[in-house]
């Protein structure tokens, strides 16, 4: 097989890969950042890179963990490059965009813009915790492998942003009984 040949290969390989893997990676991106445009931006800012790495990522043992994992570094450095996040959207149009899939726990819920803002006020750390085990359903050692931390600090740091959360008024009953007292 040709060097040309190869290339077609990967390349065909690589699109076949973000073709399916697209809509679950822009849903996570979408609940790191809070923000349509961000999200999209940190998808293909991450799939440049996979492009670039695609040989490493592709023969890796789990190529979704690999990207997942370069896609929360990513979103990592963009956070520590500001001082300050601005995670809610600035039109009514942010979180209403996004579209879940059918597996999506979010999309359960009758009132997503609560539970969206009400994510998007946890620190990121925390949100990145809680987005990849209970919306991503990883367990805790594939989150702490995700996010470059031990087991522990993603069992912290779930557990204080699951706390933030039912402590928001009135979230807990939108999300579990779908809005209805």
């Amino acid at each position: 097989m040709g060097e040309r040949d190869r290339k077609t290969a990967r390349d065909e390989e690589f699109q076949s890969f973000v073709v399916g893997r697209w809509p679950r990676l822009l849903r996570t991106a979408f609940l790191l950042t809070g923000e349509q445009h961000a999200a999209e931006d940190l998808v293909q800012s991450t799939l440049e890179q996979v492009y670039v790495a695609w040989r490493r990522v592709g023969s890796a043992d789990d190529p979704d963990a690999y990207v997942r994992r370069m896609m929360i570094n990513a979103h990592a450095r963009k956070h520590r490059r500001r001082l300050k996040e601005f995670l809610a959207p600035r039109d009514d149009e942010g979180p209403a965009r996004e579209l879940p899939d059918t597996g999506d726990h979010i999309a359960r819920a009758d009132d997503r813009g609560a539970l969206l803002k009400a994510l998007a006020q946890l620190p990121p750390r925390q949100r990145e915790a809680v987005v990849l085990r209970y919306w991503e359903d990883l367990t805790e050692t594939q989150a702490a492998q995700a996010m470059g931390c031990s087991v522990g600090a993603v069992k912290s740091s779930a557990a204080r942003g699951i706390a933030k959360l039912r402590a928001i008024p009135g979230l807990v009953e939108t999300v579990t009984h779908g809005g209805r007292k």
